[in-house]
């Protein structure tokens, strides 16, 4: 039986998924996990992967949901995207992008696309 804290986090993954869906985007994969973290929604944006995270915050002290996607937080998703597309080579070669679907309490959700990039030497 999950946990009220396991359901609230279903419920905003269902939030953001349907959100997504009707900006046209198609949900390949949700709750990718792996020892690196976990990748709440995969989808694709015509030929780009998309690698989302989702956070909740029911209050918005120390900055709401879109400032706890912090650098750490963001390396962990880098990880688990890196062996995602190990494990899908045929997504290999696609271009791929990171954004963050923040749900704060009374307020609409703020998709931030594109949210961090990822360089490589």
């Amino acid at each position: 039986m999950p946990s009220p804290r396991q359901r609230r986090g279903c419920e905003a993954e269902d939030r953001a998924q349907a959100l997504i869906e009707a900006q046209g985007l198609r949900v390949e994969a949700r709750n990718f996990r792996c020892r690196s973290g976990e990748i709440d929604i995969v989808a694709h944006d015509g030929d780009t992967l998309v690698f989302v995270e989702v956070r909740s915050r029911s209050h918005d002290r120390q900055g709401g949901a879109a400032a706890s996607v912090d650098l750490r937080k963001q390396q962990r998703l880098i990880r688990a995207a890196e062996y995602y597309l190990l494990r899908h080579p045929d997504h290999r070669h696609r271009p791929c992008r990171f954004d963050v679907i923040a749900l704060d309490a009374d307020r609409d959700a703020n998709w931030i696309r594109n949210a961090f990039q990822v360089y490589s030497p």
